[in-house]
């Protein structure tokens, strides 16, 4: 019987979505699309030049909305298409932008042509749903009785009592057409937009080249903010370090001769500065690539980090390999900074840590309990872990809500290679 539920509850959900999609398609996009034309028709008096980019963020508002629902409803994930808005645009300049975006026409294109398919793929399915159960519920026989015109299924009118006792079997065939029919038809939909809604191939080559050249800038100031910070740690730290330590030998060799005491006191000093030179040494290192990262993996080197937090972290990793050493570093980094987020700035009490390895993809989820309200646009860190991974196509979203919890979720393609090498350490 479990199947029958499945089939029938998935059946029921399809029609309604596509109900509601059609209330939407059919309440909105004409008019929408008759709005815009009358727009364009007014740019030949010059209201045009000033409305059309208007309508066309109100087009784009909706369109998107559409992306985003037909994604969750029918699985069908429909890129954005739109070219990015260049800065200092006049209203010409905007006018121009929008009218030259082939997605733009596209989208038009779209609202016109959703109204036609609108009841084939969505109003019919739903519609043979309700047909069905209105002869199972044995409304042609009551009917018949009452009325001399109606009719249902293949007898219009009906005729005698038998054949309004037939309802019955033809309601069951249509209830069960329709709600094999509606999940079908509800994707077809999907698909169809995906057709016109979705970039083309040569929109979606700008938009990648768009995408890498705006990583590959991220990268490469990101990659310059780290060589500054090298040279300030190196320059006030480790090099400060190991004047303080030449000074000290030098007035140990003027003093050995005639006050031994004092200079073997400045010996002590220098082993003491040449120590603080090495651990500061090292912590650079550990900072640059962490030796645990290189030695047991990033499994191995996230555990090891947990066990340095103040708070409690559950980790749980699933990694049948190692992917290569920058997108390795990359997210080991990732985790180590929304770790420390969750310690310095959220208040937490506990942290889970989930990696897991899908579809060529890692996946990370680091969830806390704390107060919430971490925004990445509002701070250093968490916009760091974005740029950081944006170079190597990776993605991360924030839902941390006032109160908490937060999550942050990190994705990042990639191949593993390797074996993994098994972490002998565990967390608490």
């Amino acid at each position: 019987m479990a199947p029958v539920r499945v089939w029938v509850v998935r059946g029921l959900l399809a029609g309604l979505r596509g109900l509601l999609l059609a209330v939407g398609v059919l309440a909105v996009n004409a008019a929408l699309f008759g709005l815009f034309l009358v727009g364009v028709l007014l740019s030949v008096a010059g209201l045009g030049i000033f409305l059309v980019p208007v309508l066309a963020l109100v087009v784009r508002a909706v369109t998107d909305h559409y992306r985003r629902t037909l994604a969750q409803w029918t699985g069908v994930e429909i890129a954005s298409p739109y070219r990015p808005r260049p800065e200092r645009l006049g209203v010409w300049g905007t006018y121009r932008w929008v009218m030259s975006d082939a997605a733009t026409w596209r989208d038009l294109l779209w609202l016109m042509v959703s109204v036609y398919v609108t009841a084939p793929l969505l109003i019919v399915p739903a519609a043979l749903t309700v047909y069905g159960v209105e002869g199972i519920l044995g409304v042609p026989v009551l009917l018949y009785y009452l009325l001399d015109w109606y009719g249902y299924g293949v007898f219009w009118p009906l005729r005698n009592a038998v054949q309004a006792v037939l309802g019955w079997p033809q309601g069951v065939a249509f209830l069960a057409f329709g709600l094999t029919f509606a999940p079908r038809a509800l994707r077809w939909f999907g698909r169809f937009s995906a057709a016109l809604l979705g970039p083309t191939r040569a929109a979606a080559l700008a938009l990648r080249v768009d995408h890498l050249t705006q990583t590959r800038t991220e990268t490469v100031d990101a990659q310059a903010s780290e060589l500054r910070r090298i040279e300030r740690n190196l320059h006030d730290g480790a090099q400060a370090r190991l004047v303080a330590l030449s000074m000290k030998i030098g007035l140990a060799e003027e003093l050995m001769g005639r006050d031994p005491e004092a200079a073997q006191r400045l010996m002590a000093q220098a082993r003491e500065y040449s120590g603080l030179a090495l651990e500061e040494l090292r912590d650079l290192v550990r900072g640059i690539h962490p030796p645990v990262l290189a030695e047991r993996g990033l499994d191995g080197a996230v555990r090891a980090l947990a066990l340095t937090l103040p708070l409690p972290v559950d980790v749980e990793i699933d990694l049948p390999g190692r992917p290569l050493a920058p997108l390795e570093s990359a997210a080991y980094f990732a985790v180590a900074e929304t770790l420390a987020n969750a310690v310095k700035h959220g208040g937490a009490s506990r942290v889970w840590v989930l990696v897991r390895y899908r579809q060529n993809c890692i996946g990370i989820v680091v969830r806390d309990d704390g107060r919430g309200g971490a925004d990445p646009a509002g701070g250093s860190g968490l916009l760091g872990i974005g740029r950081r991974l944006a170079a190597f196509d990776g993605t991360m979203s924030v839902v941390s809500p006032p109160g908490g919890p937060t999550t942050v979720t990190m994705e990042l393609p990639c191949a593993l290679s390797s074996p993994r090498t098994s972490p002998s350490s565990g967390t608490g």
